[in-house]
């Protein structure tokens, strides 16, 4: 057999200028790539440092819920007493339901019963109140109760006059405060003679009166009187 093998490919020589020019390359590519790697970095720094932290503000709470209203408080120079109101019974039975005053207030707390009859649930203890000049007062309750000044004198019906018949007229009525009998005030509580009625009527009418007072400022008072027709007078 062959005692030497022929090698069929000879491995070849690198010479000195092939190992320089690799070398050289090796140094590029790495450059290369660290540039490259550099160049990443850089980019991601920025990127990180461009980046803004925004901080979301959290939900406001609900508003509280509004606070009640203070209790009704009267404030005046003379404030009312603490006490409650009278519901009072109609003189008259109304034969159609009322108007309904809108205006009007009502409060249950001021007829409690408890206090000074005709005060309010929100008065003052030991207050007085201005004086109301819509209440109706009876002649013990004023200080200076109604008196008159002029008062006309009732005509005598011819009839009886002539007939020599005296008689008498009880009647009610309210003086207000401007000192006049008010009209639909009138009420005829008894009489003698039905002729005097009309008379009576007429002459409260037309008189004038010194009204009723409290503390100083007129009221209007319920008044009773007796109308007399007298023969001869």
């Amino acid at each position: 057999m062959f005692e030497n093998l022929i090698e069929s490919k000879p491995q070849k020589q690198r010479t000195l200028g092939q190992t320089i020019t690799s070398a050289v390359l090796h140094v590029v590519v790495i450059y290369g790539a660290l540039q490259a790697t550099s160049g990443a970095a850089e980019t991601l720094k920025a990127i990180l440092q461009d980046t803004t932290m925004v901080f979301l503000k959290p939900p406001e709470p609900p508003p509280p819920p509004p606070t009640p209203p203070p209790p009704d408080a009267i404030v005046t120079q003379n404030p009312p007493p603490m006490g409650f109101q009278t519901v009072m019974p109609p003189t008259e039975i109304p034969k159609d339901i009322p108007p309904v005053n809108l205006n009007e207030r009502f409060d249950a707390k001021d007829f409690s019963g408890k206090g000074v009859e005709g005060g309010v649930a929100a008065g003052i203890v030991g207050g007085t109140g201005p004086v109301s000049t819509t209440e109706t007062f009876l002649e013990a309750e004023v200080d200076d109760p109604v008196s008159p000044i002029n008062f006309q004198k009732p005509r005598y019906p011819p009839v009886l006059q002539q007939a020599g018949i005296a008689g008498s007229v009880d009647v009610q009525y309210v003086v207000g405060i401007e000192g006049r009998a008010e009209r639909e005030s009138f009420r005829i509580l008894r009489s003698t003679n039905k002729a005097f009625e009309e008379p009576a009527r007429e002459a409260i009418m037309a008189s004038t009166f010194k009204p009723a007072k409290i503390r100083g400022s007129p009221v209007r008072q319920l008044v009773q009187q007796r109308v007399s027709f007298t023969i001869g007078s």
